[in-house]
């Protein structure tokens, strides 16, 4: 390495300590020490930091734009309803590859959402959306359709399998259970209960064995009224013993309602058929 290229790293480390001392005592920021094997070089490192101080300024401004005006007031996309069904596709492409051009992502979890409906809402409601006018390269402004129309048979059924049943029987214990209330819960007969004694349960169960192994679990049925919420599904698990290995099947429930603000849904009710706990 020669001498230029060695003052040139110095000189880039040295802005590079400049500039996190700037965000931190700007802006709160904080940066961790990196293992030396993984450094980064000073020259990322620079047009990282660098990237941040413009997006504190841009931010700090709180400049507002319409996301049609963003993407330059396009007038040859179609009304949804003017498009037949064999054509929807390509023109959802079309249009998602438009927004791309402008750093405009918007995406979906749900798999219940079409594309005539991504289609829909980005013309007829995205496009009307006040977003933060940001112009930052490599920056992407993400959108998802679920936060302005969320599924929440698909989300309630998700969070029921992933973070319930699939919690109480895998092997570790429970120390974190998301979406439950934090009393009056119920456990099969057991209530009212804490949040800390409903998990307590569970790891008592879980600890009269030498391990449990989920051969499936299946979500099969979602009803919503209003403010309350169960999904239903079978499980087929093995658990085992000094001994023996017990094969168990059977049904269960979770219930949810929906909170004060309409915001979040808890976990208020679990039913496992064929488990003590």
């Amino acid at each position: 390495m020669n001498e230029n290229t060695e003052s040139n790293k110095d000189s880039l480390t040295d802005e590079n300590d400049f500039l996190k001392m700037k965000l931190m005592l700007e802006n709160g920021a904080q940066f961790g020490t990196m293992n030396t094997d993984t450094e980064l070089p000073p020259e990322v490192e620079n047009m990282f930091l660098n990237n941040i101080m413009e997006f504190e300024r841009q931010c700090s401004e709180r400049k507002k734009i319409k996301v049609f005006d963003k993407i330059q007031r396009p007038s040859h996309f179609k009304v949804v309803s003017d498009i037949p069904d064999d054509e929807i596709e390509n023109r959802w492409e079309e249009l998602d590859k438009y927004l791309n051009q402008y750093s405009i992502d918007l995406d979906v979890c749900s798999p219940n959402i079409s594309k005539r409906e991504l289609y829909r809402f980005a013309t007829e409601e995205l496009f009307n959306y006040e977003m933060d006018d940001l112009d930052i390269k490599g920056m992407t402004s993400g959108f998802i359709y679920d936060e302005f129309h969320p599924d929440h048979k698909y989300d309630n059924t998700r969070y029921a399998v992933d973070d319930c049943i699939k919690l109480i029987f895998e092997s570790r214990p429970v120390d974190f259970m998301p979406w439950l209330r934090r009393k009056e819960l119920c456990l099969n007969d057991h209530y009212p209960l804490s949040d800390e004694d409903f998990k307590k349960r569970i790891n008592q169960f879980k600890a009269a064995y030498d391990d449990i192994k989920v051969n499936d679990i299946l979500a099969i049925d979602c009803s919503i009224n209003e403010n309350c919420c169960e999904v239903r599904g079978e499980y087929d698990i093995s658990l085992a013993l000094p001994s023996e290995v017990k094969r168990l099947v059977g049904s269960w429930r979770v219930g949810f309602e929906l909170d004060e603000d309409g915001d979040y849904w808890h976990i208020i009710n679990v039913q496992i058929e064929n488990i003590r706990f």
